[in-house]
Formats: C-alpha cells, sequence, structure tokens
C-alpha cells in the first residue's frame, strides 16, 4: 500500500420523510416534493473517514448518486473535510433499486482506481434496506462489515471493527475493505468557516451514464437494471383517538363497561 491513505464515503441525499409525497402511479418518491438533506448515518461515515485521515494522512472522495440538488451535500461534505466530490446524475440512472444503485457505485469506484477503505452509513432513512453498502462490497470483490458501531485499529494493512449485529462480534478485515456504521461509531463535526468557504469555491465533478460504461453496461443501470418493482403504494390514512361523551345517571356503569371491554380485548 502506498504512504496515501484514500479513502471513499458513500451518501444519499434524502428528502425530508415528513414531507415528501409519493407518486402512487409510478411506485417512486417525489424528491422534489420536501427539501433535502444528507442521511444522517452517512455523516457519521464521513467522520469515521475524516479521523483516519487526520491519523494516517491522504484524501477522501465523496461519490453520491442523485438529483442536482444533492449538490447542497456534496458541498456540505466538502465544508466538513472532504477533499473531492462526484455526483452521478443521469435520467439513465434513475429509478434504480439496490442493486442497480451498487452497480453504478461500484462502477465509479473501479474507474477511480486504487482505494483503501469505502465508508457509508449502515442504512438510508428512506430505503431502510441496508443493502447497497455490502453489494458495492460484493461488486468489488472486497471484504465487509455492517452495522460497525466500534473501530478499534487501522493500519496500513488492516482494520479490526466492533460490529454490532444483536450481539457485538470483532472481526479483522484486510484492506481494502467497505465498512458500514453506525450512529454510535462518533458524533459528527460541524462545517467550520473556512471549511465552508472552500466548499463554496469547490467544483462538484459531475458524472453521468456515460462514463461508467467502461465497468457497467447501460442496461445493469437505473431502472431498465433495477431486479425489483414496486407494483402498487398504498398510503395508509391517519386514524385519531375518537372521543365518547356519556352523559345521565348510568355514565359511570357504562364507563365502567368501555375500560372492562378494552381490558379483555388486551
Amino acid at each position: 500500500m502506498g504512504q496515501e491513505f484514500r479513502i471513499i464515503v458513500l451518501i444519499k441525499q434524502v428528502p425530508d420523510i415528513e414531507k415528501v409525497r409519493f407518486d402512487v402511479d409510478t411506485g417512486r418518491v417525489d424528491r422534489s416534493s420536501a427539501p433535502g438533506e444528507t442521511n444522517p448515518f452517512d455523516l457519521h461515515a464521513l467522520e469515521a473517514g475524516l479521523q483516519i485521515k487526520e491519523r494516517f494522512g491522504g484524501s477522501i472522495t465523496i461519490i453520491s448518486m442523485g438529483p442536482r440538488q444533492a449538490e447542497s451535500s456534496l458541498k456540505d461534505a466538502l465544508a466538513r473535510g472532504a477533499d473531492r466530490a462526484i455526483l452521478l446524475t443521469d435520467p439513465r440512472l434513475a429509478g434504480a433499486d439496490t442493486i442497480a444503485t451498487a452497480k453504478a457505485l461500484a462502477a465509479t469506484i473501479k474507474k477511480l482506481g486504487r482505494f483503501d477503505l469505502i465508508l457509508c452509513g449502515e442504512k438510508t432513512v428512506d430505503g431502510d434496506t441496508g443493502q447497497v453498502g455490502p453489494e458495492v462490497a460484493e461488486l468489488l470483490e472486497i471484504p465487509h462489515a455492517a452495522y460497525v458501531c466500534e473501530i478499534r485499529e487501522v493500519t496500513r494493512e488492516s482494520i479490526k471493527v466492533v460490529s454490532d449485529m444483536g450481539d457485538k462480534y470483532l472481526y479483522e478485515l484486510k484492506l481494502p475493505a467497505l465498512l458500514t456504521v453506525t450512529r454510535e461509531l462518533n458524533s459528527p463535526r460541524l462545517p467550520t468557516l473556512k471549511g465552508l468557504l472552500r466548499a463554496k469555491r469547490a467544483e462538484i465533478e459531475i458524472w453521468t451514464a456515460d462514463n461508467l460504461l467502461e465497468y457497467a453496461s447501460i442496461d445493469q443501470l437505473g431502472f431498465q437494471g433495477s431486479k425489483t418493482r414496486v407494483t402498487k403504494v398504498i398510503i395508509p390514512g391517519v386514524e385519531h383517538r375518537k372521543g365518547i361523551i356519556l352523559r345521565g345517571d348510568d355514565a359511570v356503569k357504562k364507563i365502567s363497561e368501555v375500560i372492562l371491554r378494552e381490558v379483555l380485548r388486551r
């Protein structure tokens, strides 16, 4: 391994789940319907990368796939200390499920060349699958550990981590490797004023599907490369508490009957 420690962090901009709308006809999230924010789990991945960079030197490259509005999340990552940011954005990449997303990200990493460590959040708050990170590792044929809550030791050849799978397990992985991390791993730093000014001047590299065709065919990407399909979306209604007003001489008796009925039902 060379002297420079090369770290890649995968991040995703997610919509505000409380405000986002769903396109029931297509089964897709209308990401333009709500403001975007960086997936919170990915900020812990970035912080882990920054701590390793501070110890060993080297560089951090951020990769994200999404619409152009995701540039704001990449700018935020640069403000926190990342060195390079790449946004995969192309209508041909839209509608991707986890495997098509992983193929696009893996193709990007292959095109970048040598790396030592890939970091990403354990899951995203909009998809909640936890699949993309491990799928990327499998496509790259590198070792990986999921749900990492502690990094015990890092050398230029290997990394020791604790994985929280209900019980906790200690793993040692030979580098290059991929980790998906939990919120318990660290506390993400905030951007500094110097970082914000640097990020404002920094250029976000825009890559399209054409940049990936050396390592992935177009029919493997986006909606057409997806192995899963959303055939129907049902948005459940919100049922509020129902009030009952009891009056008259037998009100106490009726209340007792209601309470007894609820107790027996449980």
